[in-house]
C-alpha cells in the first residue's frame, strides 16, 4: 500500500513537469538506442563473417603470402606480398607433398571497369584454376568453365556473374560475346548462377578467368594472392596445414619457421580472427556510446536536485503530516528511476527499431546480405543499465530532500 502511494506520488512530480522530464531522459534515450544499435550490428557483422567463411567450406585452407600479421592493420600487407609462385602451387599438388589435398587452387583478384558497346560496368575480376566452381560450389547457368587447356594457353576466356551479365546485355544473349577489360578483349564463355556473397566474393559481380591470363594480361604479375587448399575431409585439415607448411619452406629454402614469409589459416582461424576484431569494434564503439549514459545520469542528477530545492515545501509539510525520511527518500529515488526507466524503454525501441531499418537498408541498397539480428544481450543491458543509473545517480538527490528538516523546509519561499 505504502509502495504503491509513493510510486503514485513520484509518478504525479515527473507528469507535473512533462518537457523537463522529457529534455531529462533524453541522454539515456540516446545512450541506450546508440548501444543496442552498435551491439545489434555487431552481431550481424559477425553473423555475416561465419556465413562468409562457411560459403567457402569447413574443409578448406588457405595459404596467404607474407609475414603472418600481429594487429589488423598489418593484414594490408598480404595483398603486396609476393612470396607465393608457380613453382609453390606445383609442389602442393603433388600427392607426395600433401596427400590429404583434395583441390589446390590459386586465385589473383583486382577490380577494372568491363565494357560492351556503350555500356561500362566495375567489376570484381577473379583468376583462378577451373576447379574454382567445385571449391567454392558455384554451378553454371549457362555455358561453361575455362579449362586446362584455356589455363595453359592463357586463353582470353571468361565466365561473369548474373550481374554483369545484366548490366552489360540486359535480355540479349551473352555468350560468345566479347567484352573489353583493359587491353583485354574477352569472350564470354559461361555465365553464373545468381549466387550473391561467398567467401567474401560477390560471385555475380564477378569476371572469372584463367589465373595465366590474368597474371599476364590483366595484372601484370607473377605472384598468387592466395593459394586455396581444400582437404578430403576434416579430420585431415591439420595434416593438410603441416604438410602444405613443410612443402613451401622447401621451396622457399626456409629451415627456422621463424623465418616464413607466408602463413596458412583454417576458416576457424579466420572466424576468430575476424570475430575478435568485430568484437572489439563493437565493445569501443558500445563504450563511446556508454559516455551519453554517463551525461544523462549527471543530467538526472542535476534536475533533481533542482526537484528537491524547488518541492522543500513539499518535502516539509510532507514530514509534518507523518511521512519518514525512508518515505521521502524512496519518493524521490522512485522518481529518479522512473525517469531512466522511461528513458529505457524509448531507447530500446528505438535501438530495435534503427537496427532493423539499417540491416534492411543494407540489403536493398547493397548486393551485401546481412542477416536480421538483434542483440538480446543489448537489450537486457539496456533494461539493467538504466536502472542502475536511476539508483546510482538519484540516490544523492533523494538522500538530501529526506534529510530537510521539516521545520526549515516549511519555512522555504
Amino acid at each position: 500500500m505504502i509502495l504503491s502511494f509513493t510510486a503514485k506520488t513520484a509518478w504525479r512530480g515527473l507528469i507535473a513537469n512533462k518537457m523537463r522530464s522529457f529534455l531529462t531522459v533524453l541522454g539515456i534515450v540516446i545512450g541506450i538506442t546508440a548501444i543496442i544499435m552498435v551491439m545489434s550490428l555487431g552481431q550481424g557483422a559477425q553473423n555475416l563473417i561465419l556465413s562468409q567463411i562457411q560459403g567457402m567450406g569447413s574443409k578448406t585452407v588457405v595459404v596467404l603470402p607474407g609475414r603472418e600479421p600481429k594487429g589488423p592493420t598489418d593484414s594490408l600487407q598480404t595483398f603486396f606480398a609476393e612470396s607465393l609462385k608457380e613453382k609453390d602451387l606445383e609442389a602442393l599438388r603433388k600427392k607426395s607433398n600433401v596427400p590429404t589435398a583434395k583441390e589446390v587452387m590459386p586465385l589473383v583478384f583486382g577490380s577494372d571497369s568491363a565494357s560492351y558497346k556503350n555500356e561500362t560496368y566495375r567489376l570484381t575480376l577473379l583468376g583462378s584454376s577451373e576447379k574454382i566452381s567445385d571449391v567454392f560450389d558455384l554451378g553454371i547457368d549457362k555455358g561453361a568453365f575455362f579449362s586446362e587447356n584455356d589455363i595453359r594457353g592463357r586463353s582470353d576466356v571468361v565466365v561473369i556473374g548474373s550481374k554483369v551479365k545484366e548490366k552489360l546485355f540486359g535480355e540479349s544473349e551473352a555468350l560468345g560475346e566479347r567484352i573489353r577489360v583493359g587491353e583485354r578483349n574477352l569472350r564470354i564463355i559461361g555465365i553464373l548462377p545468381q549466387k550473391g556473397q561467398v567467401s567474401f566474393f560477390n560471385f555475380d559481380e564477378v569476371a572469372l578467368l584463367p589465373y595465366t591470363t590474368a597474371q599476364q594480361y590483366i595484372f601484370g604479375i607473377k605472384h598468387f594472392h592466395r593459394i586455396i587448399i581444400e582437404a578430403d575431409s576434416e579430420k585431415n585439415i591439420d595434416r593438410t596445414v603441416s604438410d602444405a607448411k613443410a612443402t613451401i619452406r622447401e621451396t622457399h629454402n626456409v629451415t627456422n619457421p621463424d623465418k616464413d614469409d607466408f602463413y596458412i589459416e583454417t576458416q576457424a582461424d579466420i572466424a576468430s580472427r575476424l570475430g575478435t576484431i568485430t568484437n572489439v569494434l563493437t565493445l569501443f564503439l558500445a563504450a563511446i556510446a556508454a559516455i551519453s549514459l554517463l551525461v544523462g545520469g549527471i543530467g538526472i542528477m542535476n534536475i533533481m536536485l533542482v526537484s528537491v530545492t524547488e518541492r522543500t515545501r513539499e518535502i516539509g509539510l510532507r514530514k509534518a503530516l507523518g511521512a519518514t525520511e525512508k518515505n521521502i527518500l524512496f519518493q524521490f529515488l522512485l522518481e529518479a528511476v522512473f525517469l531512466t526507466g522511461v528513458g529505457g524503454i524509448i531507447g530500446i525501441v528505438l535501438g530495435v527499431s534503427l537496427s532493423l531499418a539499417i540491416s534492411l537498408a543494407i540489403q536493398f541498397f547493397s548486393t551485401i546480405d546481412w542477416p536480421l539480428g538483434i542483440s538480446f544481450l543489448a537489450i537486457f543491458l539496456g533494461i539493467g543499465v538504466s536502472g542502475i543509473i536511476g539508483i546510482v545517480f538519484g540516490i544523492y538527490p533523494a538522500k538530501k530532500a529526506s534529510e530537510k528538516s521539516p521545520i526549515e523546509a516549511l519555512r522555504y519561499e
